[in-house]
């Protein structure tokens, strides 16, 4: 099971990091993923790791402004953003693949938690 945490209410070009802490199994059986939903949209990838945390991608829209990264000792995994915009506002979810298929679809992923929200506003 994931637990987000770390969303809130930032202006304009602001920086938020996002935590997306692990309970239960060994938290390096699984690749994690970023995805996030905004109000009546479907819930889209932003970013994922690999087990080991040594592979990285990110969509490509969101590419040089999120950052992706995952520490297995606690176990935990992040969501760096920085110059955060209007269209960042969402909630963010982390979800896990056992399978580790690098993939970009979220009914690929489970154990998703409550989420946690992000507004971005001037």
């Amino acid at each position: 099971q994931l637990a987000e945490s770390g969303g809130g209410s930032v202006q304009i070009g602001g920086s938020l990091r996002l935590s997306c802490a692990a309970s239960g199994r060994t938290f390096d059986d699984y690749a994690i993923a970023w995805f996030r939903q905004a109000p009546g949209s479907e819930r889209k990838f932003v970013a994922a790791v690999s087990r080991s945390g040594s592979g990285t991608e990110v969509a490509d829209s969101l590419k040089g402004r999120f950052i992706i990264s995952r520490d297995n000792a606690k176990n935990t995994a992040y969501l760096e953003m920085r110059d955060l915009n209007s269209a960042d506002t969402a909630v963010y979810f982390c979800g896990a693949d056992y399978a580790s298929r690098g993939s970009r679809d979220p009914l690929h992923y489970t154990g998703w938690g409550q989420g946690t929200s992000v507004t971005v506003s001037s």
